[in-house]
């Protein structure tokens, strides 16, 4: 498949006469869509000999050393993976068996997922199945229409089930402190040079046939002259202020704005994280609802105990807005072919 025509696979082409490694080849193509930082899209996977499990690597050639120094929303990046694995696993097979980390001397080794004998009721997870091909970060502005109070509640029982929280934070003036962080933290970052640089390298035109990086379109940049210039104006001038301007009143005016906390601050949270983070963007899809990131604060380690609350809170760990839009193209995503051995 194209980096493109990978959100074109299709249940109807499982090849269920085939074996298994070739099954979990194919429910690969499931596992590449999930949403990462810069959309680096850094992980690997091995298929076991017998064709019941596959391991999880993280790909560290493909971090972000500015802006992730520490690689948690690498690892979050593959814990979102390896959600929408185990929900193409189970989809298409039985019970599925996740073991985080599971070797102290690999770092880069994230998880493991077998298939186990037990049968799976797929009913209340075909709908986060079914729109595995339909979720995609929406960055432009969402109708101002009110998302169903019984559906954030459902979101918050999706972060629940792999150990996470999600917490909602209230509109109108209570939000002005959080828009604040988000200005102040975009300023900073926007004013290192080696930060620009590094979105630079990850964006590209509009016409480029790259299968990872953010395409000018998925910014708001048309014309293929403009997104052709777009990594040259990054790298060249201080945008911040600006932009942090341009990001606060994006959070001020999102009918939804929330934080995934978790209550430690490791590789295994940051897996946890990214399961969570999965299943929360993909039953929101499964309702019309779309999402973005706004992570700068998160990022910032000065702002990012701001962005707590209280004795009661967690870890923050991601901040996205959610909403209603309009059906918006969707990121490359690299072919299995390139991510798996």
């Amino acid at each position: 498949m194209s980096a493109h025509s990978l959100w074109s696979v299709q249940e109807q082409d499982f090849p269920t006469s085939a074996s298994r490694r070739q099954q979990l080849r194919f429910l690969l193509n499931y596992a590449v869509l999930a949403p990462s930082s810069h959309n680096t899209q850094p992980w690997r996977f091995r298929i076991g000999d017998g064709g019941d499990s596959v391991e999880l690597w993280a790909d560290r050639s493909r971090r972000l050393p500015v802006a992730d120094p520490c690689d948690r929303e690498l690892f979050i990046s593959c814990g979102a993976a390896l959600l929408q694995l185990r929900l193409a696993m189970e989809n298409f097979g039985p019970r599925t068996y996740t073991e985080l980390l599971p070797d102290p001397g690999e770092p880069d080794f994230a998880a493991r997922i077998e298939w186990g004998h037990q049968p799976v009721d797929r009913r209340s997870e075909r709908p986060l199945f079914k729109n595995i091909v339909w979720r995609h970060t929406d960055r432009a502005p969402f109708q101002d229409w009110t998302v169903p109070a019984c559906l954030l509640r459902e979101l918050e029982a999706q972060a629940a089930k792999e150990g996470a929280r999600l917490r909602f934070l209230p509109a109108g003036a209570a939000r002005e402190p959080v828009a604040a962080l988000i200005s102040e933290a975009v300023r900073r970052q926007a004013a290192n040079p080696s930060f620009r640089r590094e979105l630079a390298h990850w964006m590209r035109p509009n016409w480029s046939e790259s299968s990872d990086g953010i395409p000018g379109f998925a910014v708001g940049i048309r014309g293929s002259l403009s997104s052709t210039l777009g990594p040259l104006l990054l790298r060249t001038f201080n945008w911040g202020s600006w932009m942090g301007k341009a990001e606060a009143r994006t959070a001020r005016e999102a009918p939804v704005l929330a934080v995934l906390e978790t209550d430690t601050d490791d590789a295994k949270a940051w897996l946890s994280a990214g399961q969570a983070l999965s299943r929360i963007l993909l039953r929101a899809c499964a309702e019309g609802v779309r999402a973005s990131f706004l992570n700068q604060p998160i990022q910032v380690p000065e702002l990012r105990a701001e962005l707590g609350d209280g004795a009661q809170s967690g870890v923050p760990q991601m901040m996205f807005r959610l909403g209603y839009g309009f059906h918006s193209k969707p990121t490359p995503r690299r072919p299995v072919e390139c991510v798996v051995s």
